[in-house]
């Protein structure tokens, strides 16, 4: 069994790229999740000489990539109408972003659904999961996983994993961004259980607020996911630490250090699905198109 590590998402620290790697094993992290970047955001990833001084780093402070976010979709519109120029956008930001997963050997692709990019309608959600179903197969291609992050209510939910119906789809499970739609993380992950995926955002209702007990959201989903088994290959901490108050960070992995002794990770996800997993999945994913077409 493989420890469950705790990383941090760079989006969300001071720094960006190789220096949030090295912030990441300063403050002791294992892991990081990177944004692609893109105009308005950190440099591109993928950008002359950065790939390669990222991958230096990493292998440096062996810290783990764990994903790529590209979080430049929420300001496009990944649910752009077919053929704009902002669709094209779209998925050339897709392949860059799997092409920077593959050479950093992260395991995990994860595109948001948020401000420009919300679900906010039927037509949105079809044409979510249109591209969703393109951008799967094209992680397929390179034995990488692609996830989903948004804030859809369950029989959405549902239907938007149906409608996309691909073994490599997963879920990200965010114990914030959920309470602030007025919904529950644990009801999500009651829903995306099958297809999650195993690295779960942990933050806080307020994400500049230090995490403590307090935090029953937080909490409730450590036992959701105790009490189903589910396996977790880490924790990523995303609360807002662009303030450069490093001790509320240290401070955040200290106490979620003491939670995740519960869990492990006794999967092997180097090389993808393996067939029982895969067995599994289409399994789930039948029994979701069954539900939610069966309820009109």
């Amino acid at each position: 069994m493989k420890p469950v590590l705790i990383g941090l998402a760079d989006w969300r620290l001071p720094v960006s790229g190789p220096d949030a790697v090295r912030l990441a094993a300063r403050a002791g992290a294992e892991g990081i999740q990177l944004d692609l970047g893109g105009p308005g955001k950190a440099p591109w990833l993928d950008s002359t000489g950065r790939l390669q001084t990222l991958s230096t780093v990493l292998a440096e402070t062996g810290v783990k990539p764990l994903a790529v976010s590209a979080n430049l979709l929420n300001d496009i519109g990944l649910a752009a109408e077919k053929g704009t120029l902002a669709s094209k956008n779209v998925r050339n930001v897709i392949r860059r972003a799997l092409d920077v997963a593959v050479t950093l050997r992260a395991s995990l692709v994860f595109l948001p659904s948020f401000r420009n990019s919300a679900i906010e309608s039927l037509s949105v959600l079809a044409r979510t999961a249109e591209v969703l179903q393109w951008a799967c197969s094209e992680a397929s291609k390179r034995g990488l996983l692609l996830a989903t992050e948004n804030v859809l209510d369950s029989k959405q939910l549902q239907q938007l994993i149906a409608s996309v119906d691909a073994t490599n789809l997963r879920v990200i499970l965010d114990t914030g961004n959920p309470l602030a739609a007025g919904l529950s993380p644990v009801e999500v992950l009651r829903v995306a259980a099958p297809v999650l995926a195993q690295q779960v955002h942990i933050k806080s209702a307020d994400d500049k607020k230090q995490l403590s007990n307090d935090e029953a959201a937080v909490l409730e989903t450590f036992e959701e996911l105790e009490s189903r088994h589910i396996p977790v290959e880490a924790f990523v901490l995303e609360n807002d630490y662009r303030d450069g108050v490093h001790a509320r960070l240290k401070t955040d992995i200290l106490w979620l250090r003491k939670y995740i002794t519960r869990f492990s990770n006794n999967l092997d996800l180097s090389s993808g699905l393996n067939k029982p997993s895969q067995i599994i999945l289409n399994d789930a994913i039948k029994e979701t198109r069954l539900k939610y077409f069966s309820q009109g």
